[in-house]
């Protein structure tokens, strides 16, 4: 499913740094190494067919490469 992040992301937390990352090899492949971080936060995001809400979103970021994978891990309202 799509969606998109409308305006800033508040809250920033890290989750995991390097090897702490499950799917640290694999970003690696992907998109090339780097100082991976896994993320999370909230944001108001807007789904493929208009409907808003607010969410938590997590994310893998890394210097030089930005951020990857955004995935709605929780719906916080409407």
């Amino acid at each position: 499913m799509r969606f998109e992040i409308l305006g800033n992301i508040s809250r920033i937390e890290t989750i995991a740094v390097g090897r702490r990352i499950r799917e640290l090899g694999r970003l690696n492949r992907v998109y090339g190494a780097g100082r991976w971080r896994k993320l999370k936060g909230l944001a108001r995001v807007r789904m493929e067919g208009g409907r808003e809400f607010e969410a938590e979103v997590h994310w893998y970021e890394a210097a030089g490469v930005g951020r990857k994978e955004f995935k709605i891990k929780r719906v916080l309202g409407e």
